[in-house]
């Protein structure tokens, strides 16, 4: 990806779903009086996980940024990604309770790892910790298990989903008790629809995690049209990635 390219990756900003990170619209941009905006869907279910946060918007530079790194295995994209993690993991930390919090990334099943080399969600982690505080973040990238393979979540409906991805997880038995009680920040490459980190923030809540965040490189909005402003260090940091 050439400079200019990655020049028009921008974070997203403007009215966003204080929960889940969706666009919203005019008629729900006013907060339901708990200081919280919520979207229509976060107005109707309790999500697993206290709030989920994104850099920018899948499409565009950083879509392709992200399939540089994910399908063709240019890992120096993992560094320019993990600096828009961190970016957007530093603008969570005030919400943060406790003094360390475990940082686990999404896992791939065992033979996708094997068939890709490595997982992204886990190398941009590394990526982005490695520009955040020491002492605030722990990295727990083998406590969260990818029990099956699952089938591509594209072309089904909401319940398939949440079906494709029942049982996916789980918490590996050996590590269990360093879960309790902790906050828990889940990280991704990608939010599509939210099922898969949904299921995974319910599977330690149900080891004894406390509040469990979210944070991602990207999510896919609805509504195309919001609010940006330019990122204007991302160039750089590809050039002496």
């Amino acid at each position: 990806m050439c400079p200019e390219c990655l020049e028009q990756i921008h974070p997203v900003e403007g009215q966003v779903c204080s929960i889940c990170g969706e666009r919203v619209l005019s008629a729900y941009a006013e907060n339901d009086g708990d200081g919280l905006r919520r979207c229509p869907l976060c107005r109707r279910i309790d999500r697993p996980f206290s709030r989920a946060v994104a850099y920018g918007s899948y499409d565009g530079g950083l879509r392709e940024l992200i399939h540089l790194l994910k399908y063709n295995g240019v890992r120096p994209a993992g560094n320019v990604l993990g600096r828009m993690l961190a970016e957007t993991i530093a603008a969570l930390e005030p919400a943060f309770e406790q003094p360390r919090v475990a940082v686990i990334p999404v896992p791939l099943y065992k033979t996708r790892r094997r068939q890709r080399g490595f997982n992204q969600a886990e190398l941009i982690t590394r990526a982005a910790l490695k520009l955040l505080p020491p002492e605030r973040f722990q990295l727990m990238g083998d406590l969260l298990l990818r029990t099956r393979d699952t089938h591509s979540q594209i072309g089904l409906t909401s319940h398939q989903r949440r079906e494709n991805m029942r049982g996916a997880f789980a918490v590996a038995r050996a590590r269990a008790e360093e879960v309790i009680g902790r906050e828990v920040l889940l990280v991704d490459d990608v939010y599509t629809t939210g099922t898969t980190l949904s299921e995974c923030a319910r599977v330690v809540r149900r080891a004894g995690a406390g509040q469990v965040w979210v944070a991602t490189v990207a999510r896919t909005l609805k509504n195309p049209s919001f609010n940006i402003a330019r990122s204007e260090t991302l160039a750089g940091d590809l050039a002496s990635a």
